[in-house]
């Protein structure tokens, strides 16, 4: 398993097929997708000799920026590595 360091998670990227109304579409007409959920979270960052913690949990699902991160096979299972500033929100 993946254990991020200081500023970054581990996310397993929700694959979703069908649109709110139902439709399905094609893999290749699909945009990547921007929710995932939270697989693995670093100790945080440093600010002036103090540990600021994540915001966010194993578990969490949450809707990360578009272009971010690095995509990480381990395990023949593909996770997208990003900082915390590359998150947007929680999903609840």
């Amino acid at each position: 398993m993946l254990k991020p360091l200081s500023d970054r998670v581990v996310l397993k990227i929700k694959e979703e097929e069908k649109t709110i109304g139902g439709l399905v579409f094609a893999p290749s007409a699909q945009e990547k997708p921007q929710i995932a959920e939270v697989i693995a979270v670093g100790s945080g960052t440093r600010d002036h000799g103090q540990i600021i913690t994540p915001e966010v949990a194993v578990g969490d699902v949450v809707v990360f920026d578009k272009y971010s991160g690095v995509e990480v096979k381990d395990g023949g299972e593909v996770f997208l590595v990003v900082k915390l500033a590359d998150l947007i929100a929680v999903v609840e």
